[in-house]
């Protein structure tokens, strides 16, 4: 005979809600609510209880806890998406939640350009520059991006070229499927070059 799972209590439901969040602390509403099977009410009253910011106050709480280095070559508020993680010369991460702004009103499917934007300004806001521009970008869509799905952009500094500009890799997500690829070439005014070279040719 199979036995009956018990019904969570509230206060082991919070509880678990909690542990939840703090290991990961960029979940939905919506999938919390799948993974306790509550409705999206309940999950939002007991982050209310629990004194859990949503989702946005998350981000930018973690991001302002994490970071040791501050975006140089433009400000933050300029970065299309949340970023969440930096490291000045090496990588980053941003989120960028899909919003009705972001599609075709028709089929609800995202704008290319707004996937370019975000990649582009994240691989600007990774240059340790107050001078960072776009010389060159190669761009590959692989999947289209619908309203309501976030998309995770993750840039990783590659190195320098002949040229002395600095190349970027950008890829992004959702739901771990890769959406957009781009290598950005980024122009920098400052001599700090070599140093990339060094640390990526070991």
């Amino acid at each position: 005979m199979v036995p009956v799972r018990m019904k969570r209590t509230k206060a082991e439901r919070q509880q678990l809600l909690k542990d939840t969040i703090e290991q990961t602390p960029f979940i939905t509403d919506e999938a919390l609510a799948k993974k306790f099977s509550v409705s999206i009410q309940t999950i939002r009253l007991d982050r209310m209880e629990l004194a859990i910011p949503e989702l946005r106050e998350r981000i930018k709480s973690v991001a302002t806890d994490q970071w040791n280095e501050t975006v140089k070559a433009l400000p933050l508020e300029e970065v299309i998406g949340e970023i969440i993680d930096l490291e000045l010369d090496k990588r980053a991460i941003s989120i960028l939640e899909v919003k009705p702004e972001h599609v075709f009103s028709r089929n609800k499917i995202a704008r290319g350009h707004h996937l370019f934007a975000q990649a582009n300004s994240l691989a600007v806001a990774v240059i340790n520059d107050e001078l960072a521009l776009t010389a060159k970008s190669e761009l590959k869509f692989t999947r289209q991006v619908k309203q309501g799905e976030r998309v995770v952009a993750k840039a990783t500094v590659e190195g320098t070229s002949e040229k002395g500009l600095t190349d970027v890799r950008v890829n992004s997500f959702v739901d771990n499927e890769k959406v957009f690829t781009g290598l950005f070439c980024m122009y920098r005014s400052t001599e700090q070059k070599g140093e990339i070279i060094n640390e990526n040719s070991d």
